[in-house]
């Protein structure tokens, strides 16, 4: 098995390939699902390392595989993913993006970046571990039905059958140097929200005719929020307090000072941690809705967006990295952390086979580049790369090579 001070070593040779990988995928980055040109870079960067990977994968996907000793004995999957935000960035660095009104702001260019040093890593090393790394690279996490989703569909589980998986993410309020467990559940499902008021429109002044959907609306928001407002809202089946967030950021009444309109958009969120009480809250929501609706004398429509499953660490897998980090970095750089709220697509794979998603320091020091996630300043230090991709190469030594 590879010494510790030997991955070490290794992370740091390949720092500066790796930080000019990540500036290139921060200054060209694309859309969801439209990841073409920076997935045929990746390609160039497993090329380059005689790394075996197939491409075209739910469009833009990549599954890379490295095989060590015994090469069927286990299989452990490593994610990236590769899409970025719809947001113009506003840093004025030299790796700025020149992709107008499209950004890396939630990392995912650092995410690659450090998949592709592991990958270096692993195959420099590849006689002194078992088993085989599959890595990989997904599109479209971003955006329902996420990229993970599909390639479970298409297979990137099976052949060979992946036994574990790991994943990183950026975590900006953290340290760089620093990282992130949470055992068993750790964030949550995800649906979209879509309610549409369908009022009676007419002239402000003359109330008898007309029926304002935005003070159905407004109704339908308050009561939403009373019923919700806390993060552990009750189930009353169970008794049980369930973290859950019901949370409304647009409205939209194409109205005027004297107009009312014929109808009202709203969209929002839901998110919880239980599959029994996500089914109960989309059936109160409902009802709740229809009734509120009803007592106007008119018909609203409820649409719900199922999305990402929680995810949820495996306690052993989980517990075993977490020590293993502590190993590579020193006890006081790995944190345990609390639940999250947010979500995440690698949620799909969690849900399918043993899973440890932690999180990577990206700030700098006096916490500098500690914006976050999804703003147009979110930025990192870069020295997270060379821990980054360590660490996982790490972590997946350590699993490849217990005793089975």
């Amino acid at each position: 098995m590879p010494q510790l001070q030997t991955i070490q070593q290794l992370a740091q040779t390949y720092f500066e390939k790796v930080r000019a990988i990540r500036r290139h995928l921060h200054q060209y980055p694309e859309l969801s699902f439209k990841e073409y040109n920076t997935s045929k870079y990746i390609q160039q960067q497993l090329l380059g390392a005689g790394i075996e990977f197939t491409t075209g994968h739910v469009g833009t996907g990549i599954i890379a595989l490295i095989k060590g000793k015994n090469s069927e004995k286990f299989t452990l999957l490593l994610r990236a993913d590769m899409d970025a935000l719809p947001i113009e960035e506003k840093n004025e660095v030299p790796y700025k993006s020149c992709n107008t009104g499209v950004m890396h702001a939630c990392g995912h260019d650092v995410h690659s970046a450090c998949a592709l040093g592991a990958a270096f890593i692993l195959n420099d090393l590849k006689t002194e571990w078992e088993g085989t790394v599959k890595i990989m690279f997904q599109p479209g996490e971003e955006v329902l039905p996420g990229g993970a989703n599909l390639m479970i569909k298409e297979g990137v589980l099976e052949n060979p059958k992946v036994d574990k998986a790991i994943a990183l993410h950026v975590f900006p309020s953290m340290p760089s140097g620093k990282t992130g467990f949470k055992k068993g559940m750790y964030m949550a499902s995800t649906d979209e929200l879509y309610i549409t008021v369908n009022g009676k429109g007419g002239h402000a002044a003359m109330p008898a005719d007309y029926v304002n959907p935005l003070i159905i609306a407004s109704e339908i928001l308050l009561e939403i929020n009373n019923r919700f407002m806390k993060v552990g809202a009750l189930n009353g089946t169970m008794g049980e307090s369930i973290p859950t967030v019901v949370a409304f950021g647009k409205i939209e009444g194409l109205g005027a000072t004297n107009v009312i309109p014929e109808k009202v958009e709203l969209a929002g969120t839901f998110r919880t941690m239980n599959e029994a009480w996500r089914n109960t809250v989309h059936e109160q929501l409902q009802q709740l809705v229809k009734t509120i609706s009803e007592k106007y004398g008119i018909a609203s429509v409820m649409r719900i967006e199922k999305g990402y499953p929680f995810l949820v660490n495996d306690e052993n897998f989980t517990e075993s990295c977490y020590t293993q980090a502590q190993n590579y970095l020193g006890k006081n750089n790995v944190e345990e952390l609390p639940l999250r709220m947010t979500a995440e697509d690698f949620a799909f794979i969690s849900q399918k086979v043993p899973s440890c998603f932690f999180r990577l320091g990206t700030a700098g020091a006096n916490k500098h580049f500690s914006s976050g996630v999804h703003t147009p300043t979110f930025d990192i230090e870069e020295s997270a790369l060379q821990t980054g991709m360590g660490l996982m190469a790490w972590l997946a030594v350590c699993e490849l090579n217990k005793g089975r």
